[in-house]
């Protein structure tokens, strides 16, 4: 089993900057992707972002340029450092990670994070 617990969440202004992380727990052997989603009120999950092994990351077209993606595999943990947000970022943030255990594969959510960001 992989728990992986998101913080960083919270109420900030418009312009204004939030670092979420997501750590990873269990009996890991390796972490493979980790992606970032979100779901805001009334709408499906999207997908913000993903970081792959070995350091490639994309974004979707809607935050390209304002968050950053980036993990530090010693701690299993993932970070999405979002800055310049805007009221339509408000949504519980998501994160995703998939890799192995020893035995067999994972494939772990999340619990999910609030981001409220006010006009």
């Amino acid at each position: 089993q992989v728990q992986l617990v998101e913080s960083g969440g919270g109420l900030v202004q418009a312009g204004g900057s939030l670092r979420l992380s997501c750590a990873a727990s269990g009996d890991i052997f390796s972490i493979n992707t980790m992606v970032w989603y979100r779901q805001a009120p009334g709408k499906q999950r999207e997908w913000v972002a993903t970081d792959t092994l070995g350091g490639n990351t994309n974004y979707a077209d809607s935050v390209k340029g304002r968050f950053t993606i980036s993990r530090d595999n010693a701690k299993n943990t993932v970070y999405l450092q979002m800055s310049n947000l805007k009221p339509e970022d408000t949504a519980v943030y998501y994160c995703n990670a998939m890799g192995r255990l020893l035995a067999q594969p994972f494939n772990s959510w999340g619990q999910g994070t609030q981001v409220t960001v006010s006009s």
